[in-house]
C-alpha cells in the first residue's frame, strides 16, 4: 500500500489515479499531521510525500517517521515542486530515498515507485 501525502487535492487525485491503474492499494492524507493520525493505523510499504503543506511539512513529516522505530524502515519518496539542490540535499540527509519534482511524469513515477519497492524487499 502506497500513502500520498500532499495539501492539494488535484495532486492526491491524480497520483492515486496512476497508482491504482497500476495495481497499487492507496491511501492519502492532506498534510504531515493528517498522515500521523492515519499512519497509527495502517504501515504502508511507501509513502509519496510532498515539502510544502499546512501544519506539518513533509520535512517534518520525515524526520518524524526516521525517529520512529515502526516507521522508520518505510520508505519515501519525496514530490515537490522545490527542486533546488538545497532541498535535495536536505531531503536526502534526513533519510528520504528518491525526490522528485513537480510536475512528474507518471510512467517516471511509476518506475521509481517499482524500483524503490524493490529495493527494500530485495
Amino acid at each position: 500500500m502506497v500513502m500520498v501525502v500532499d495539501d492539494s487535492i488535484t495532486m492526491r487525485k491524480v497520483t492515486t489515479r496512476v497508482l491504482e491503474r497500476a495495481e497499487f492499494e492507496v491511501a492519502t492524507a492532506k498534510d504531515g499531521l493528517d498522515a500521523l493520525e492515519k499512519l497509527q493505523d495502517l504501515t504502508p510499504d511507501l509513502l509519496l510525500l510532498d515539502i510544502e503543506m499546512p501544519r506539518m511539512d513533509g520535512y517534518e513529516l520525515a524526520i518524524y517517521m526516521r525517529n520512529d522505530a515502526r516507521l522508520r524502515e518505510v520508505p519515501i519518496i519525496m514530490i515537490t515542486s522545490r527542486t533546488g539542490e538545497k532541498h535535495r540535499q536536505r531531503a536526502l540527509e534526513i533519510g528520504v530515498e528518491r525526490y522528485l519534482g513537480k510536475p512528474y511524469q507518471e510512467d517516471d513515477l511509476l518506475r521509481q515507485v517499482h524500483e524503490t519497492l524493490e529495493v527494500e524487499r530485495g
